[in-house]
């Protein structure tokens, strides 16, 4: 069966330097710094109940390190606050209720100011932490809150592109490169993938999340992957063949979302003049048909896939064919 990709975005990964105590630093520097550009009003900001204002993002990942690192392995650590434990939990069950996700906007309290000294308390305590003990337990919570971070900081930029990309006035969230003109896409083509028994899953010594293991077997049948993702140019095609229109195309419950919401295009998409424009976070500009389509549901990358006469990429084809 042919399988088409839909891109995801590259991680921005901090390099990683020579000390835990180092590679604290550096990540937490990473999270301040993504929030240089923003202004007052954009911390508090949660236009929907999936996204999170980039203040509760600040705090919250600096409550995973006082939660379980500083509270249980730093003798007379005192909290920077009572209530923070409640407010900034999102869903540990097992370390209190958490406070509704769905009311994290209504928040103006604590100031965007006190939770960057919350920050500063808590990472002058993780040093001390990582300066005085030595036990394996620590290091890998350590490690797990920094993985934790980084996917807050990836958190961050979806919210933000909600946030600021939902507004009339499309904001800049910040400067971008110089545009270059538009290249063509390389010809698509598919490659093909041995079936068989294969194994799957974190191999090694290294961090990896409880979901990336155990390591397993898996049955494949032959199968190949297109030799790369899908393109914009190549979504409008289908939009063109009245893809969101057509019940044959779409999943059951895909079907009944996209008429219950309207969705005619993907997240971001908009039309002016006749002309299809796309935002960013560096600004609205023309539709850049060659490059990969971004912000589709899985329902509308399933629908184009049958539109092209294609299927979407199992997990452990992905992992195979990567």
């Amino acid at each position: 069966a042919r399988a088409v990709p839909i891109s995801l975005q590259d991680r921005q990964d901090v390099p990683d330097p020579c000390s835990l105590a180092e590679r604290f630093c550096a990540v937490r520097a990473v999270s301040v710094g993504n929030c240089e550009p923003l202004e007052p009003e954009d911390y508090c900001i949660q236009p929907m109940a999936d996204a999170s204002p980039p203040k509760w993002h600040l705090a919250h990942v600096t409550w995973f390190f006082e939660t379980f690192l500083l509270k249980p392995f730093l003798p007379g650590y005192a909290a920077f606050h009572p209530c923070f434990e409640y407010l900034f939990n999102s869903y540990y069950q097992g370390v209190g209720t958490p406070f509704p996700r769905t009311e994290r906007g209504r928040l103006s309290r604590p100031t965007t100011a006190e939770v960057l000294e919350y920050r500063a308390y808590v990472d002058a305590a993780m040093l001390t932490l990582l300066s005085s003990a030595s036990e394996p337990e620590i290091a890998f919570r350590t490690e797990l809150g920094l993985h934790h971070e980084q996917q807050h900081q990836e958190l961050f930029f979806t919210d933000m592109k909600f946030n600021l990309g939902n507004n009339p006035l499309r904001p800049v969230y910040v400067a971008g490169p110089a545009r270059m003109g538009e290249a063509a896409a390389v010809p698509l083509s598919f490659v093909g993938f041995q079936g068989g028994i294969h194994e799957i899953g974190h191999a090694g010594d290294g961090f990896h999340f409880d979901n990336e293991g155990p390591r397993h077997e898996v049955l494949l049948r032959d199968f190949e992957l297109a030799n790369r993702p899908v393109t914009n140019g190549e979504y409008l095609a289908f939009m063109a063949d009245d893809g969101y229109g057509r019940a044959e195309l779409w999943l059951s419950d895909g079907w009944a979302e996209i008429n219950a919401s309207g969705v005619s295009a993907p997240q971001y998409w908009y039309q002016e003049g006749g002309d299809w424009y796309e935002y960013h976070l560096d600004g609205a500009r023309p539709l850049c048909l060659a490059a990969p389509v971004c912000h589709v549901s899985g329902y509308e990358a399933a629908a184009y896939a049958r539109w092209a006469r294609a299927r979407l990429p199992r997990e452990p084809e992905w992992e195979v064919a990567a």
